[in-house]
Order: structure tokens, then sequence, then C-alpha cells
């Protein structure tokens, strides 16, 4: 049966057609294998990182074709290194599942371990760094969880400039 059929049967029972609307998209669902939310974490990371994103491009701002993702576990660790070039302005977006529960914290350190972001916008699972660097280099990117939930947990990072 296809949705313009359930919908059209619906339509025409005006008294109960809030409750059984909401039945018939369930069981769309589960007839076509539709999900019902993110599939998997790394899903769930992507769409939070991807979430950053929006507001950015419109202010001009290029990504990298490449996502960064990895498993955050919560005595551990992340650092990722990222080439930057001297006159460019930088995001780095970060983000684990709204989902998950999991809480993160990231920063910016030079060649020489010092902290180079301008500015952090976000908080809570998702965070976006504002980094305009001094010279051009490699620099490091430090990722770590800093509350909610203890569990492991995807994170993805991508990179923009303009």
């Amino acid at each position: 049966m296809s949705a313009n059929v359930i919908l059209g049967v619906l339509s025409n029972a005006a008294t109960f057609a809030a409750p059984r609307l909401v039945l018939a998209v369930i069981l769309l669902g589960a007839i076509t294998g539709a999900p019902s939310g993110y599939g998997s974490d790394e899903e769930g990371a992507e769409h939070a990182v991807a979430s950053l994103l929006v507001p950015l491009e419109k202010q001009g701002y290029d990504f990298r074709a490449d996502v960064w993702e990895r498993e955050l576990k919560p005595d551990v660790g992340k650092a990722v290194r990222v080439q930057m070039f001297k006159g460019n302005d930088y995001r780095v977006c970060i983000a684990v599942s709204a989902n998950s529960g999991v809480q993160i914290e990231a920063h910016v350190l030079d060649e020489s371990g010092k902290q180079v972001e301008n500015k952090i916008d976000g908080k809570g699972h998702s965070l976006t760094l504002q980094v305009k660097p001094k010279s051009t280099g490699v620099y490091i990117v430090t990722i770590r969880q800093s509350g909610g939930k203890k569990i492991p947990a995807t994170c993805a990072l991508i990179l923009g400039y303009k």
C-alpha cells in the first residue's frame, strides 16, 4: 500500500485523523525499512558536524572534502594534524552525535604547544574553533571528552577556510 493511499484514507476520517496519521507514518517506516533516527553513531556525528557547516558556507568558507572520523573514548583524547596557511581564516568544526550524551572540548595548538584558536563557538556535543594562523605550518587539533556520558563515541572533524 502506498503512502498516498494511506494518507487518502486517513483524510476522510476527520475524527481520528491525527492519531491515525502518526500510526500510518510509523507503519510506513516499518514497511519500507526507513530508520527512525540515525542508523549509527557515525551518521549522528556526521550530521552534527554538517549542521555546523551551513552558516559558515553562507559566510564564504570552503570546506575540505575529507572528514576525519574516529572513536573518542572517555579516558583517551585524540590529536589531529592539520596544515594551515598564514593569511587564511580557518574554522575547525568538531562534533559527536547529539544522541550520544557525550560532551567534548577541543583546542588548536602550534608547534610549541601553545593554544592558537581565537574563539570557540558552541559547547556540549559540537563546537567550532576559529583560527587565524600567524605562520604557515602543521597545527594540532586536540579533542577530548569533557563531560556527559562516559562512553566511546564517534567524533567527526572538518576544516574550512577563506
